[in-house]
């Protein structure tokens, strides 16, 4: 069966219209948030607009650090489709009481709710990704990673559009309000046709002690040196993809002297990227989990972290003021298709990265506590992220700007990931297989 053929089975379909919907909702929110703080003027405790924002990103993934060895635990515990639709529940009701924050547009409450959203996430993680090998064989999990990879990263691409042109509009807060409840609704409806996943471990007794537990399921990670690699290797990708998300619109604005249209433009490329990215890893890999194309991920990913670097200095040398460029004004810059272009590349190459590696982690960890090996990611994913934003607070503060940023990370690759491949040739080995030198 063809990865597009699982959209029309049921063992597949339902989840991922959960989990598109579940991250649609989040960016139609998570953006207008930012809107709200970079573009409209709004303020918490007055400061500076691009650290509240870097903030706002760290605040979001911090529960996933906090939660996830209890929610590992849970999915393993019980059975998924069920605990799915009660997470949906408690989205429904965050999302409603996000109608009182944009009412009073309290830049406070908002956060304080993109906190419960996060939670709420966390919860769902391990239960979308251990559900995945229970319904599908091992020639269908590339094809299912790539599809939910490529559903998520369109999700965050419309629900980032959609919140942003929405909150600049006539009573936008009341707009957005609304639609975040309709889109937690659409959700649950949709997880009630999710097929019955058993439990792992109906016997498990749940410590609920956050710090012991942490550093049991982190055990069960260490248990294959291949999954443990896999993990750190997932975690910095959402390291890399946690900077360059949550630093677009400052950078559009800073760095190209842009408005929101470009802000848009630039979150289109990046997530078109990553989707085409994630799709072709499918046909590349001839229904393997094909590790070979983890190495070819990473190239791409430094090569074209340091060209943006230098696209972006030719904007520098034109002192544009900020903010100000539209979308054609943009476009009739000529180095503007340069910095579209390394985008795509780096969310194409991002998506051969990652597709491989959770398909990898999901395949080869142990069936009777999957959920927690995931959930083990989830919460190195989370510190990663965490010191993503901890890091760029300082770098910026420290008067670096955006692109010195990517271009640090883009370097910063390349020992990251070459350490990596050491300690696993297995992914060496297979590229060269894959490109036909071995």
């Amino acid at each position: 069966m063809t990865q597009f053929q699982l959209l029309k089975v049921r063992r597949f379909l339902p989840l991922f219209s959960t989990q598109f919907l579940g991250a649609f909702n989040d960016n139609v929110y998570k953006n207008a948030l930012v809107m709200l703080i970079i573009f409209q003027g709004s303020t918490w405790h007055d400061i500076d607009t691009n650290i509240v924002v870097t903030l706002s990103a760290g605040i979001f993934i911090l529960p996933m650090f906090l939660f996830s060895a209890t929610a590992g635990q849970i999915a393993d515990k019980y059975e998924k489709s069920m605990l799915i639709r009660r997470v949906k529940i408690l989205e429904i009701v965050i999302m409603a009481l996000a109608i009182f924050g944009f009412y009073l547009d309290n830049i406070a409450i908002l956060i304080l709710l993109l906190f419960l959203m996060g939670a709420q996430s966390t919860l769902f993680g391990p239960l979308k990704y251990s559900i995945l090998p229970q319904h599908l064989s091992e020639s269908e999990l590339t094809g299912g990673n790539g599809l939910i990879a490529m559903g998520t990263f369109l999700a965050i691409l419309l629900g980032t559009i959609l919140g942003g042109v929405l909150i600049s509009a006539k009573f936008g807060s009341f707009i957005v309000a609304g639609l975040v409840v309709l889109l937690a609704i659409m959700g649950y409806l949709s997880s009630r046709f999710i097929p019955e996943a058993a439990a792992a471990d109906s016997e498990l007794k749940i410590n609920w002690n956050f710090a012991s537990q942490t550093l049991k399921i982190m055990q069960y990670a260490m248990e294959t040196r291949s999954v443990l690699i896999g993990v750190i290797a997932i975690s910095w990708f959402w390291l890399l993809g946690a900077t360059y998300l949550s630093q677009v619109p400052a950078y559009s604005k800073n760095i190209l002297g842009s408005n929101n249209e470009v802000v848009t433009l630039l979150l289109t490329m990046f997530s078109v990227g990553i989707g085409i990215g994630s799709i072709m890893c499918e046909k590349l890999s001839q229904g393997r989990i094909e590790l070979g194309l983890v190495p070819l991920g990473a190239i791409g990913l430094t090569v074209f972290s340091i060209d943006l670097y230098f696209a972006s200095e030719y904007f520098m040398s034109l002192s544009l003021p900020a903010g100000e460029m539209n979308f054609s004004q943009f476009m009739s810059i000529s180095g503007s298709w340069r910095v579209l272009i390394d985008l795509v590349l780096i969310g194409l190459f991002g998506g051969f990265y990652t597709v491989p590696l959770n398909a990898m982690v999901q395949e080869r960890s142990n069936p009777h506590h999957r959920a927690r090996v995931i959930a083990a990611n989830n919460i190195l994913s989370a510190l990663f992220m965490v010191i993503s934003a901890i890091g760029t607070v300082g770098l910026l503060k420290a008067g670096f700007s955006i692109s010195q940023i990517f271009l640090g990370l883009g370097l910063l690759n390349v020992v990251v990931v070459g350490i990596l491949f050491i300690l696993l040739p297995e992914f060496v080995q297979r590229f060269l297989v894959w490109i036909g030198l071995q």
